[in-house]
C-alpha cells in the first residue's frame, strides 16, 4: 500500500522551524493523491486484506464462517450488508464493559456519536486510536490541494468556528462524543506543529471552551481584532457559519465595547482559561472599535464579510445536500465570495476531499481516498420516467440479490447513483452509511461523487413519498413568492401531521421580513400551491383525485426558533460542529416546540387544485 505523507496538521503556533518543510510536505501530500488514484482498485484489495488479516477472528466476523479468510470473494459471499440495528446489541455490549474482540481485534478506544437530530438519539460508532491518523491524514492533504488554487495562503490566517461538545461515558466506561470534539481534544490538535498555510485567529482555549456562547463570543472577538490578516473564513457546516453571523448581529455592540476598552466583560467570558488566552491579544483600539461599529451599524448587512475581514478570499463550509439553501445567503452576507466544500466525512468514517475546491457548490465532486477504508456502492434505482416521484428510499434490509448487486469502487458507472457502503479498520463490516452518491467523473481511474442526500428522509401521508432534495426544490420555489416583499426564508423544516383526516404535510418557516413587515396571507397560499405544484406526480394524485393527503400547511415561527430547535438539538447531544437542521422531524418533543412557537398559519387553497394540477393528479 502506498505510504501516507507525514502528518502536517492544522496549526494555531509551534515551532516555526519546520516551514522549510512545509513546501515538502505539500509536494508529497499531492503525490500520494496521484499513487492511491491510479491505482485505487490493487489499493482497495489491499486495505480490505488488511483489515480482514487483523480482524479475521472477532467474533462477528465468525459468526459468518469467514474463519480468516482475507479474499474479497468470500468477504462478500459470507458477511451481509447491515445497518445500524443490525450491530446494536454487539455495540451495547461493547458499551456495557465487554472488552473482548466482538467487533475488532484492537480495543475499542472511544464511540463517536452521530448528530441524531431527527430521530432525538444518537448513534454509537466504535473507533480505536489509529482512526484518528487515518482522520489526520484527510486532514493533511486539504492545504496542498487549495495551495494549488489560492495563492498566498501562508500570508495571513483563517478565522474557523470550531467548537466542542461536552461528552458522555458509557457504562463500561468508553468515551462517547462527536468526531470532531474527540479531535480537538486530541493531541494530535492541541500538539500539532507550526503550518503557516494553517494558522488560525481563535486561540485553543476559546475552541475547547464548552460553553457555546463564550466559545461563539471569544471567536467572533479574536477574529475581529485580527481583521486585516483573515485570508479565508469558515466553520464546518453553511449553517453554522450563519449561526456566527447571527451572533455578530446580535452582540456586535458588546464586541465593540470589549475592543475599545481592551478589557474582556467579565459578565460574559467567566472561563479562565479564554480570558487568559484572548487577554494576551486584546489591547484597546478605539480605532478598531469604531470602524465595527461603523459597519454594523449600517442598515443593510450586504457584504458585511468581505466589509469587517477585507482580505477574505472565500469561505469554507460545506454547502452540499441539503446546505444548498444557504447559499443565497451566505452570497448576501459575503458578496459571493467562492464557497469551498473541501472534504467529506461522517462519523463512521473519513471518506475523501475536493480537489477542485473552487468548483461552484453545484458541480462539487469529492474523491473517496482509497487507503481510508473499503468501499462498496449499492445502485439507488429511480424511476426514470418520473424521477422525481421516486424517493430515496431504499429499504433496511437487503435481499440476495441486492446484495450480489453492490459494486467495488472500480466498477461505478458514470451518472449512477448509489448508497455508500463501508468497511473500516474500526470494526463496521459492509456497514450501509445512509449517504447517497452519484457519480461526477474520475481522478485518474478514482471515480469522483456529488452528494446527492440522505436516504429516507421523506414525507409521506398515503402512498407518496417525498424525499429531501425534492421538498427543497419545491420550498425554493415557493420561496419566489416572497421576493416582492423583501422577505427571504432564514430555515424550514417539515413534519407529515396525521392528526387530521386525511394526513397533511406541514412545512415550518422562520423568515426574515424586510421593507415590507405585513405579507398578505394570499402570498402565503400561493407558497402552499406552488410547494405542492413542485411535488411529485404521486402526492399531486393523492391531494387532487384521491384525496387521500390534506392541503399543505405553512406555519410561520417566531424569529430565533430554529437557535431554539439547536439549543433543544445540542441540549440531547448532538454536536454543535455537526448539527444540521433536520428537513423533516418526527419527534414529538421536536414538534412541539415547532408548534409552540408559531405566529401564523397558512393552507393550500383546494379550489386552485384542478386548475394547477390538471391531468397530472389524475
Amino acid at each position: 500500500m502506498p505510504e501516507a505523507p507525514k502528518k502536517y496538521l492544522p496549526a494555531v503556533g509551534g515551532d516555526r522551524n519546520n516551514i522549510a518543510n512545509v513546501s515538502d510536505k505539500n509536494n508529497k501530500a499531492l503525490e500520494f493523491i496521484e499513487e492511491v488514484t491510479r491505482r485505487p482498485d490493487e489499493v482497495q484489495k489491499q486495505v480490505l486484506a488488511e483489515i480482514l488479516s487483523r480482524n479475521g477472528h472477532v467474533e462477528y466476523l465468525s459468526r459468518y464462517g469467514l474463519n480468516g479468510r482475507t479474499d474479497r470473494e468470500s468477504f462478500k459471499k459470507l458477511v451481509p450488508v447491515v445497518v445500524y440495528e443490525d450491530l446494536q446489541s454487539d455495540i451495547h455490549r461493547i458499551a456495557n464493559g465487554d472488552t473482548s474482540p466482538i467487533l475488532s481485534s484492537h480495543p475499542i478506544s472511544e464511540f463517536l456519536t452521530s448528530s441524531g437530530t431527527s430521530g432525538g438519539e444518537r448513534k454509537l460508532m466504535p473507533t480505536i486510536e489509529e482512526e484518528m491518523e487515518r482522520r489526520c491524514l484527510l486532514y493533511s492533504l486539504l492545504m496542498p490541494v487549495m495551495n494549488q488554487f489560492v495563492p498566498g495562503l501562508d500570508k495571513g490566517k483563517g478565522m474557523y468556528f470550531l467548537f466542542v461538545k461536552s461528552e458522555a461515558k458509557t457504562p463500561g466506561g468508553l468515551l462517547a462524543r462527536p468526531v470532531l470534539t474527540s479531535y480537538y481534544k486530541s493531541r494530535h490538535f492541541k500538539e500539532r506543529p507550526y503550518d503557516p498555510y494553517n494558522v488560525y485567529t481563535s486561540p485553543n482555549e476559546t475552541i475547547l471552551c464548552q460553553d457555546a456562547y463564550q466559545s461563539m463570543y471569544s471567536q467572533l472577538l479574536c477574529g475581529l481584532l485580527q481583521n486585516k490578516e483573515v485570508l479565508r473564513v469558515g466553520a464546518v457546516f453553511a449553517s453554522g457559519f450563519i449561526r456566527a453571523i447571527r451572533f455578530l448581529e446580535k452582540h456586535w455592540a458588546s464586541l465593540c465595547r470589549d475592543i475599545r476598552r481592551g478589557v474582556l466583560d467579565e459578565h460574559l467570558i467567566t472561563d479562565p482559561g479564554v480570558r487568559e488566552a484572548v487577554g494576551k491579544r486584546l489591547r484597546p483600539d478605539p480605532k478598531l472599535a469604531d470602524f465595527v461599529e461603523e459597519e454594523c451599524g449600517k442598515d443593510s448587512w450586504k457584504g458585511i464579510i468581505t466589509r469587517l475581514w477585507p482580505n477574505a478570499k472565500y469561505i469554507e463550509v460545506i454547502v452540499t445536500g441539503t446546505m444548498s439553501q444557504y447559499i443565497p445567503i451566505l452570497d448576501f452576507y459575503s458578496n459571493a465570495l467562492p464557497l469551498v466544500c473541501t472534504m467529506y466525512a461522517s462519523s463512521e468514517c473519513y471518506f475523501g476531499l475536493n480537489l477542485n475546491p473552487l468548483a461552484k457548490p453545484s458541480d462539487v465532486s469529492y474523491t473517496l481516498i482509497p487507503t481510508m477504508a473499503y468501499f462498496e456502492f449499492l445502485p439507488v434505482h429511480r424511476n426514470i420516467n418520473d424521477a422525481a416521484a421516486a424517493a430515496v428510499s431504499l429499504p433496511d434490509s437487503l435481499n440476495d440479490r441486492e446484495q450480489q448487486e453492490l459494486v467495488d469502487l472500480v466498477n461505478v458507472k458514470l451518472g449512477q447513483e448509489y448508497e455508500l457502503v463501508v468497511t473500516t479498520y474500526a470494526g463496521l463490516y459492509r456497514y450501509r452509511v445512509g449517504d447517497v452518491l452519484r457519480v461526477a467523473g474520475f481522478k485518474n481511474k478514482a471515480p469522483q461523487f456529488n452528494f446527492v442526500c440522505r436516504k429516507n428522509v421523506v414525507l409521506s401521508i398515503d402512498a407518496d413519498k417525498t424525499d429531501e432534495v425534492e421538498l427543497q426544490n419545491a420550498v425554493k420555489n415557493a420561496v419566489n413568492h416572497m421576493e416582492p416583499f423583501d422577505a427571504s426564508l432564514i430555515e424550514y423544516t417539515s413534519y407529515a401531521d396525521a392528526s387530521t383526516i386525511p394526513g397533511h404535510y406541514v412545512v415550518f418557516w422562520e423568515l426574515r421580513l424586510g421593507s415590507t413587515p405585513v405579507i398578505p396571507p394570499s402570498v402565503f397560499e400561493d407558497c402552499c400551491l406552488a410547494i405542492e405544484e413542485s411535488l411529485n406526480s404521486v402526492y399531486r394524485q393523492g391531494r387532487a383525485a384521491d384525496k387521500s393527503i390534506g392541503p399543505l400547511e405553512i406555519r410561520v415561527v417566531e424569529p430565533g426558533t430554529f437557535d431554539k430547535l439547536m439549543d433543544y438539538a445540542l441540549s440531547r447531544g448532538a454536536s454543535i460542529n455537526q448539527y444540521k437542521t433536520p428537513r423533516c422531524v418526527k419527534y414529538a418533543p421536536i414538534v412541539e416546540l415547532l408548534n409552540s412557537r408559531v405566529v401564523s398559519s397558512y393552507f393550500s387553497p383546494n379550489h386552485l387544485l384542478h386548475s394547477v394540477f390538471g391531468a397530472s393528479a389524475s
